[in-house]
């Protein structure tokens, strides 16, 4: 098994309307490619001392990395377009591979 974990630092002056949309419009769309047979949303509570924003981390997992290779390069880049067209400017992400161990 496979985690696609992506985590996000959202500004907070739009924090309210990203968590919405994400709880009712991305990870629905994502979950909806089918790669992906569950996911978990979890708050960052650790910061550094100068850290602006509130941070998130979305876990989707899968079966195997073929299922993740072909979300990537199939249905992956249309999500994130859309992600950035709404959130410009507004947030940072970067994104882990995780196994099963």
């Amino acid at each position: 098994m496979i985690v696609y974990s992506v985590t996000v630092n959202i500004d907070s002056s739009i924090h309210e309307d990203w968590l919405t949309w994400m709880k009712n419009k991305h990870i629905p769309d994502v979950m909806d490619t089918g790669y992906f047979t569950e996911y978990r949303m979890l708050k960052v509570i650790s910061r550094q001392e100068d850290e602006e924003g509130i941070s998130y981390n979305i876990q989707y997992t899968c079966a195997s990395m073929a299922d993740l290779h072909q979300y990537q390069a199939q249905k992956a880049p249309a999500l994130q377009k859309e992600h950035e067209a709404r959130y410009t400017g507004k947030f940072a992400a970067f994104r882990t591979l995780l196994e099963f161990a």
